[in-house]
């Protein structure tokens, strides 16, 4: 991997807590797709900061599902399970500006008071801990203070938004309960010493980005282009998850050719007319934004 801060970089960065599901492949393919076809490189990224449900035998499976797809990523892999001390350096740096505070709320606490945002579960939290005193030896997980500010951003792929953090995020976590780190944290501080100038993903982490740019800004960091893809939907209009064991990547190199698979997602994703079979790297000089469509995609895979 070259030190040119000036080059392109996505990543495709996987949770190795189960196979790959067809979802997982999709969005792998154009975030491949999208760098590859602007001369960038593509690094993978393994986000296994949940010690109970990370297991290096999925990261292992994942890297042989991608290599048999012909996804080939740049450099070495990087582990978030190896990175704990940089993330505590952030931590602490804004723990030190007095950006954190402690939350001894339950999800069922957090339920009990307003009813989960939008559809995908999750509850704005309004900051019922930011002025409790501590509370020695109760287990506690650590929220970053959001302020009342609109974010706005320019998804490339689904035009313009503006979110208030206070109304439409709240404080959030940025260390869970049991010292593991959040999402947010990891992501926002791996994207920006990776690199990384392109973020690739389903567009249910939309309302991620403002989190990130805002956490970025507090650490100094310049924020990725956002690209958000549609969603793969079964017949029931719900979207893959590794519960549609059908779908997930081993059933599915069971039954298909990565190339008739890729031929497959490429139809799907409006990059070719017909679902023929075809390589990655055929892929990288079709590619384009403007074909892939913005509504969520019903599949028909058996």
């Amino acid at each position: 991997m070259t030190d040119n801060t000036s080059i392109l970089r996505g990543r495709f960065a996987p949770s190795p807590t189960g196979r790959m599901h067809l979802g997982n492949v999709f969005s792998a393919l154009l975030s491949y797709l999208s760098v590859k076809s602007k001369g960038g490189e593509w690094l993978l990224r393994i986000e296994d900061i949940d010690p109970q449900r990370s297991r290096r035998e999925y990261a292992e499976m994942l890297m042989d599902d991608l290599c048999w797809l012909g996804l080939e990523w740049d450099g070495e892999p990087v582990y978030q399970s190896d990175r704990s001390e940089i993330y505590e350096r952030y931590f602490e740096e804004l723990a030190e500006k007095g950006m954190t505070y402690p939350c001894y709320c339950t999800r069922a606490d957090l339920l009990a008071t307003q009813a989960p945002h939008e559809t995908d579960g999750r509850v704005v939290y309004r900051g019922t801990c930011r002025n409790l005193p501590p509370q020695p030896g109760k287990a506690a997980a650590t929220r970053l203070i959001v302020p009342d500010e609109d974010i706005p951003f320019t998804d490339g792929h689904y035009g313009c938004f503006s979110v208030n953090l206070t109304e439409q995020v709240g404080d959030f976590i940025i260390r869970r309960k049991d010292g593991a780190w959040a999402y947010q944290l990891a992501v926002v501080v791996d994207d920006a010493l990776m690199g990384v100038t392109e973020v690739v993903r389903g567009r249910d982490l939309l309302l991620s980005s403002p989190q990130q740019m805002y956490l970025a800004r507090l650490l100094g960091f310049a924020s990725p282009q956002f690209i958000h893809l549609p969603l793969l939907c079964n017949s029931d209009c719900q979207r893959l998850s590794k519960r549609d064991r059908s779908l997930d990547i081993g059933s599915l190199r069971s039954r298909y050719q990565s190339s008739e698979l890729l031929g497959l997602l490429a139809f799907l994703a409006g990059l070719q007319p017909k679902p023929d079979p075809v390589s990655a790297k055929e892929l990288v000089a079709q590619f384009s934004w403007d074909k892939v469509p913005t509504k969520d995609i019903i599949t028909h895979f058996e």
